[in-house]
């Protein structure tokens, strides 16, 4: 019994998360009735009363324009599907990478980016850290993006009263290189140790053919990456990815990856040669291997100031002109604090 009622919620967390609209028990069980699911809009309702209770669900001040998931509903959500999902990430990458349609020459196209959402008055006061871990090369180039209320990407929908903060997602790198016909396999996010603003090794491992959820979302929320001290002494530990690319392809990745810092998407930290080791984590023969840095790397940096923030990696795909440099931050941010 507890099993078919836990299903029930889960449903309908599902029909929230997927609507870009703040829906009423009515819709719920519409939206239900049109997958195939059979449960009547009172039960709808009594089970929307429970995940407004629970932090599921919120609702807006008068109550008559409906409900929308919360952060903890989202998180329920995932927590639910996890078993489901083990290796699925490595699936979604390859995904992700061909809906990208970004041309390099033209600068046009889109983009993948992560979603971080957090009330902008926070955000607003944390922007110089945060404008340090893009000035000192600790992000996937210069630029970022703004979400406000309403607005969505993928299944993230930014709540009233708070701002969504896209960041250029690494997979982008993956994209654009597999769109000039190179095939590229990412193999796992870890932790990068830096010292003296050098890459030493990585200090922790997940392998994407292993996890459901991005190796530096976990990182973050167990407060093992150290980013105040990076940019601030140096050393310190930071989200870093691992790519292998054909050795064959060398050249032509170092030109792509090129091109890509110049219009402001830069992200390599380190590439090997031909069958050699990167930071002592072996390549096979024929293989090339790269460290490519975290794109979650400058919002996670509220973490370790206090600021509550929810972070999705690979969120989804914008538009590269919605993108600005770092340096814009302080004054797009403006138009979305309270006056």
């Amino acid at each position: 019994m507890e099993e078919k009622k836990k299903r029930k919620e889960i449903l309908i967390l599902n029909v929230l998360k997927n609507s870009r609209d703040s829906l009423n028990s009515v819709r719920v069980a519409e939206e239900l009735a049109s997958l195939g699911h059979d449960i009547s809009e009172r039960t709808v309702r009594l089970y929307l009363q429970k995940l407004i209770a629970n932090g599921m669900a919120n609702s807006n001040s008068n109550g008559k324009r409906g409900l929308s998931i919360t952060e903890r509903g989202l998180e329920e959500l995932q927590s639910f599907h996890i078993i489901e999902r083990v290796g699925f990430l490595s699936a979604k990458i390859d995904q992700l990478m061909y809906r990208m349609d970004f041309n390099l020459n033209t600068a046009s196209g889109s983009v993948l980016i992560n979603v971080t959402t957090v009330d902008p008055a926070r955000f607003a006061k944390n922007i110089p850290m945060i404008a340090k871990v893009y000035e000192q090369g600790y992000a996937m180039g210069h630029l970022l993006t703004f979400l406000g209320p309403g607005e969505s990407c993928g299944h993230i929908k930014i709540p009233e009263g708070m701002i969504g903060i896209g960041t250029v997602c690494s997979i982008t790198l993956n994209g654009v290189v597999l769109k000039h016909g190179i095939p590229v396999t990412s193999r796992f996010g870890g932790l990068l140790e830096m010292v003296d603003k050098k890459p030493s090794r990585f200090v922790e491992i997940i392998m994407y053919d292993g996890t459901s959820i991005d190796p530096l979302e976990i990182f973050i929320r167990s407060g093992m990456t150290n980013y105040l001290d990076v940019v601030t002494t140096g050393n310190g530990r930071v989200g870093a990815s691992f790519r292998e690319f054909p050795a064959e392809s060398l050249e032509a990745v170092q030109q792509l990856t090129g091109k890509l810092a110049r219009i402001g998407l830069g992200g390599l930290v380190k590439i090997g040669r031909p069958g050699q080791a990167v930071l002592d984590i072996p390549v096979s023969e024929g293989r090339v291997g790269a460290i490519v840095i975290g794109g979650l790397n400058p919002v996670s940096i509220l973490e370790e100031t206090g600021v509550r923030a929810y972070s999705r990696a690979m969120a989804g795909v914008i538009d590269f002109n919605r993108l600005f440099r770092y340096e814009e931050m302080e004054t797009r941010i403006r138009e979305y604090l309270k006056p």
